[in-house]
């Protein structure tokens, strides 16, 4: 059985090594812990968390890295019927460094190209896609062929029906420029109802930086909920009922790679559950802080009861 799926997701996914010394570069770590990761099977295994059936479409090396990820989702329950297995190209790795609070600088091991930009339109499961309950694309998607092709026909076969989101999550050297992605991510805002991102993402995707602007901008291409985080000063959601603004919650940040995400499966179970927005957005955001409060991103997505305890025990 393909359908049923309250979320798929589609997207990275990749082997994270986090050094286990803070505060140093990585020419002076001398050890690693070993972790899933990638932003799409991130928020995968957020959702998972609170208890929803998800799954994630990409693709892995045929390697022992990539057996690591299958097995790794297997034990976060997450659905690996989507993950598809390359036989040319390798797992890829990402390394980080780690200097609290702010700044944590990410080194992408994917080249010649990484399995889950591999991914083609043949390899989608459509009927899979269109049944979900939500479907989440990400941007860095959109950056290499054949994952490009793939990742709008799963769009367009959404047709705007139930909760499409797309991941602004613009990374810079996946990219010729900014203004590539930008009209890449034009052509995907067209069939989302969901758009989220901070400052510098919505940059790239509406070429408007003022927060209320971006969203705006984002509203005018159809996005029926736009979600533009303002890091220190908190996230703004603006959808037909008006804006909603929630400050961040305070947090002793260890590792602030995995917030995002994190935010991105507590958002997903914010709108399945039918909350109204302010109350998804300081869920989402209490989400985001408890991991990054942790080293780890995938293991240290938190389930219900832990993002109520960061809130205090209420909402």
């Amino acid at each position: 059985m393909t359908t049923g799926f309250d979320l798929v997701t589609m997207g990275r996914i990749g082997v994270d090594l986090y050094p286990l010394q803070t505060g140093v570069g990585l020419e002076d770590v001398t050890s690693f812990g070993k972790y899933l990761g990638g932003s799409a099977t991130n928020v995968a295994v957020a959702a998972a968390r609170y208890g929803r059936r998800s799954a994630v479409i990409t693709k892995t090396g045929d390697d022992p890295f990539g057996r690591f990820l299958r097995r790794a989702l297997a034990g976060f329950g997450v659905d690996d019927r989507f993950v598809g297995t390359s036989p040319r190209l390798p797992t890829p790795v990402t390394f980080c460094e780690v200097f609290p609070p702010d700044d944590f600088p990410l080194y992408f091991y994917r080249f010649p190209k990484a399995p889950d930009l591999d991914i083609a339109v043949d390899d989608l499961d459509f009927d899979a896609i269109r049944a979900a309950k939500v479907f989440w694309a990400t941007v860095t998607g959109l950056s290499r062929e054949p994952s490009r092709s793939a990742t709008l026909a799963a769009l367009e076969a959404r047709g705007r029906n139930g909760i499409t989101v797309l991941d602004l999550d613009y990374r810079p050297m996946f990219w010729d420029s900014r203004e590539q992605a930008r009209e890449w991510v034009g052509k995907a805002l067209e069939h989302a109802t969901v758009a989220v991102g901070n400052l510098d993402e919505c940059d790239t995707a509406v070429a408007v930086h003022e927060p209320r602007e971006a969203a705006k901008a984002l509203r005018g291409r159809g996005i029926s909920l736009a979600v533009v985080k303002q890091g220190p000063k908190g996230v703004l959601a603006v959808d037909a009922t008006g804006e909603v603004e929630v400050p961040p919650v305070p947090v002793e940040v260890v590792n602030g790679l995995g917030a995002g995400d994190a935010f991105g499966g507590a958002l997903v179970h914010g709108l399945l559950s039918g909350w109204d927005v302010e109350r998804i957005m300081r869920f989402a955001n209490a989400a985001g802080a408890h991991v990054a409060g942790e080293l780890a991103c995938s293991d240290a997505m938190p389930t219900e009861d832990q993002v109520l305890r960061k809130l205090g025990g209420t909402e």
